[in-house]
């Protein structure tokens, strides 16, 4: 087989409690693995799909990193073919971003292979139409972060204007994935479409204020600031004792604890490793009560985004 270029692309939460659709970020953790090589046929072929229990189709136009490294290729107007090779390393309706990272490292793969006739910047645009095979959704808030590393902003999912926020030094993340299932399309049909003004102000003052915490480095206002009044209350129902995980997090000394994308994971914040990796324990010990087997991660925020091997 030809030689083909080799990428890692992270997962990533959502959302961060208080940025529904505008907020995500990269971890050190589950991904997926794309590898792109050569066609001598032109356009998009999957030829192997690793670690998706048979679940996932083989048809481009069906696939999330098929259908991004196609709509890839049409912009650049090639008849050149690429062959993807696609190694699932993280699970299905995880709210991992599992759809978006295989969307992102299809498209950074096939541009390597084409000699990187684009920036990352302008890969954007295909990597969220491949997603949105998945959900439906027309949104950025995981493949921006898996594209790019860091937090990320959304400002405006419609044009895709995006801002890189800053990554305090010493804020980790603890994900919890409770071995439990959670489409997203499923998780964005229960929410109501109505809001009330208090809802909005509220929500909209802890958005604000998390982002100046990024600049400042100010882990108590990340505390304060950090909470969801309006989506985690519609969601928390699909996650058998949400709010008893929840607790243990904050009872341990989190900053802040919610729902990772459309769940069932779970993230919280810290100030240190330390302060994580007894988070992650404490978590996955009420879920152990509660009989669901899960697995963590404990990390730093990824910076680097996917990663070309």
């Amino acid at each position: 087989m030809s030689v083909g270029i080799k990428v890692f692309a992270p997962a990533s939460v959502a959302n961060l409690a208080c940025g529904y659709d505008i907020l995500g970020l990269a971890f050190n953790g589950p991904g997926d693995e794309i590898i792109a090589r050569p066609s001598d046929k032109p356009g998009v072929h999957i030829s192997i799909i690793r670690g998706d229990q048979k679940k996932l189709p083989r048809d481009p136009l069906k696939n999330t990193a098929g259908f991004a490294a196609l709509k890839l290729l049409e912009h650049l107007g090639t008849n050149k073919g690429v062959d993807l090779e696609i190694n699932k390393k993280m699970p299905f309706g995880s709210g991992l971003g599992s759809s978006a990272a295989s969307a992102a490292g299809a498209v950074v793969a096939t541009n390597a292979m084409l000699g990187k006739p684009l920036t990352r910047e302008e890969l954007l645009p295909f990597a969220v139409l491949g997603e949105q095979i998945a959900d439906g959704a027309y949104h950025a808030d995981n493949v921006a972060p898996a594209l790019f590393g860091g937090i990320v902003l959304i400002r405006d999912n419609e044009s895709l204007d995006i801002v890189k926020l800053p990554c305090p030094k010493g804020l980790y993340i603890s994900v919890v994935h409770p071995k439990l299932e959670i489409l997203t399309s499923e998780a964005r049909s229960i929410l109501s479409e109505q809001l009330s003004l208090k809802s909005h102000i509220k929500q909209s003052g802890n958005l604000a204020a998390f982002i100046s915490a990024l600049y400042t480095s100010d882990f108590n206002l990340i505390k304060r600031s950090l909470k969801d009044v309006i989506i985690e209350p519609q969601r928390a129902s699909m996650i058998p004792g949400f709010y008893d995980v929840k607790q243990a997090a904050l009872d341990q000394g989190a900053l802040a604890c919610s729902i990772s994308g459309a769940g069932p994971s779970i993230f919280a914040f810290a100030q240190n490793s330390f302060f994580a990796e007894n988070i992650a324990k404490e978590m996955q010990e009420v879920f152990r009560k509660n009989h669901i087997n899960s697995e963590s991660f404990v990390s730093s925020i990824n910076t680097q985004g996917v990663k070309i091997y």
